[in-house]
């Protein structure tokens, strides 16, 4: 006998999604005290860095508020996933780093989303490592560039930033160590698959030496589970690992493996705005609202 349709697993799936909406819809999400600096960082490369960056900043936006996201990753991903040109012409995060040109002079509003602004990267700050090396205040050099641009911002009369994301290179290179000065917490995407928590205790080693020699305040806020396929065994285990090692940072909101998550990109777009309606935006939604009902 056929199942009902009532009984079945997509029926089921839809009315769980319903009630999840309802349940955002009723949120009512209060701006953070000061401006959330967060820096997005995994060493291990393909956990959904970038990803999370892009669709955590829309979807804070989404929510009504306003969002900066700083691009130092010489591909450029976040530029390009929120629609912001970043060709060698651009000027850009490399100019602010290496030149002392003013962030306000290289911001641009991303097309898409209300109330996202992007510092974009272009593929000049690949030597931008190798240049920094002689600089002066070599580590603090984003740091400086946008407690400028914050008191641009306030002389020009326009609203204070809500969240400030950095998406990083997924090396602890100078850029890395620029993003982890300027901010004061690290959000560590993490994704369901074997070697989950490979490469973490040296990242977090590299936290701490940053804590004790250059940023006191910094701390890893937020864990988020990335590529979760909760039909799987191992998904599971993933979840059960990584709550064992990080209890109060790991994030009850998971992302999934979603077609729309990954198609976004291609049309220079987050999933918020490509589609807006898919469980992949619907998860970014709710881990961006639990992001803000924690607090920093």
């Amino acid at each position: 006998m056929s199942e009902s349709l009532s009984e079945s697993p997509l029926a089921a799936q839809l009315q769980n999604e319903q009630q999840r909406r309802r349940r955002l819809a009723e949120l009512n999400l209060e701006r953070p005290d000061e401006t959330r600096i967060i820096t997005v960082s995994n060493q291990k490369g393909g956990v959904g860095k970038t990803t999370t960056t892009v669709n955590m900043a829309a979807a804070l936006a989404d929510h009504g508020f306003n969002v900066l996201v700083i691009d130092i990753d010489p591909q450029g991903n976040a530029s390009t996933a929120l629609g912001v040109p970043h060709s060698a012409e651009t000027d850009s995060i490399y100019d602010v780093m290496i030149d002392d040109l003013s962030m306000a002079d290289v911001v641009a509003d991303s097309p898409d989303v209300e109330r996202l602004s992007v510092v974009p990267a272009t593929i000049h700050l690949a030597g931008a490592e190798i240049e920094l090396v002689s600089l002066v205040a070599r580590e603090q050099r984003l740091q400086r560039a946008f407690d400028e641009y914050v008191k641009h911002r306030e002389e020009q009369g326009q609203d204070r930033l809500d969240y400030v994301f950095i998406d990083c290179p997924p090396s602890l290179g100078l850029l890395t160590v620029n993003a982890f000065v300027a901010a004061k917490e690290v959000l560590i995407p993490i994704q369901c698959e074997y070697y989950a928590l490979e490469g973490l205790s040296q990242l977090l080693s590299n936290i701490r030496m940053i804590q004790k020699h250059l940023n006191p305040t910094l701390r890893v806020s937020t864990i988020l589970l990335t590529m979760y396929d909760g039909r799987t065994n191992l998904a599971a285990q993933v979840v059960s690992e990584v709550k064992e090692h990080f209890p109060e940072e790991v994030l009850e909101s998971k992302i999934p493996r979603s077609v729309r998550i990954a198609e976004a990109p291609s049309y220079q777009q987050s999933v918020i705005s490509y589609d807006r309606s898919s469980t992949g935006a619907l998860a970014y939604l709710e881990a961006a609202a639990e992001i803000v009902r924690r607090g920093g």
